[in-house]
């Protein structure tokens, strides 16, 4: 009898440490088409590269979006030279990660918003026709990222919530602020691949944004029980 208790209180157990595991993964199966808009080469990657390669090995076709091609990215480089390399650089990238890539027409360190930089999003959102979305928090310290969540924010507005939208952390402290998860995904068997494709931008300080990702990434694997995670959170849509 004791054997027999003691057997059942370990399965209890066992259930119960793993749960947040599957709850962690299972938000993701019904998602077939997903965009991850960045607004700049490597913000995709160090973003969610661990859970655009889970959804792609779950089926899903992943896209990933380049808001600018990194025109400032560069010290000495102009605009153009600096843009070529850095978009070579994320085409690699995507390769490792195995998602197709996409550049849109904004420039590093001068994106605007306006009427025309509205549609643009929105064409490009409604061409692709994704079902899951997902890009920066809107409180950053770095003005392409607010710029670049604030009009996918309105796309998803105007196209009638027709996707679901999940904002990401880049940098958190340093660039993301204030920000409180509501999903997880466990990327302990997807880390190193995600390393191994933002370490493409050989252009960037990759050890040092290495560095702040890989703690976020400590921090966030605790939180739904994994080595390394990677959490976002999904914005609510209600009636005005």
């Amino acid at each position: 009898m004791k054997t027999i208790k003691f057997t059942l209180f370990v399965i209890v157990v066992l259930l119960i440490s793993t749960t947040p595991i599957l709850a962690a993964e299972r938000w993701l199966e019904s998602y077939k088409k997903v965009l991850v808009i960045g607004a700049h080469p490597d913000d995709p990657e160090t973003m969610c590269g661990g859970t655009m390669i889970k959804l792609r090995e779950m089926g899903a076709e992943v896209v990933s979006v380049y808001f600018t091609s990194g025109e400032a990215g560069i010290p000495g480089k102009t605009h153009e030279e600096s843009s070529n390399i850095r978009t070579a650089e994320a085409k690699r990238a995507c390769e490792v990660m195995g998602v197709r890539a996409i550049f849109m027409t904004q420039i590093d360190g001068n994106t605007e918003v306006n009427k025309a930089r509205y549609a643009e999003m929105k064409a490009l959102i409604e061409a692709e026709k994704p079902d899951m979305v997902i890009t920066h928090w809107p409180i950053d310290s770095h003005r392409d990222h607010r710029i670049c969540s604030i009009l996918v924010y309105d796309a998803w507005r105007q196209t009638g919530y027709n996707f679901d939208l999940y904002y990401g952390e880049v940098m958190t402290g340093l660039q993301t602020q204030t920000f409180a998860p509501n999903h997880w995904v466990n990327i302990t068997k997807q880390h190193d691949q995600k390393v191994k494709a933002y370490y493409c931008h050989e252009s960037q300080d990759m050890p040092v944004v290495q560095e702040w990702h890989d703690a976020m990434e400590i921090l966030r694997g605790m939180e739904c029980h994994g080595k390394y995670g990677e959490a976002f959170v999904k914005q609510q849509w209600t009636e005005e």
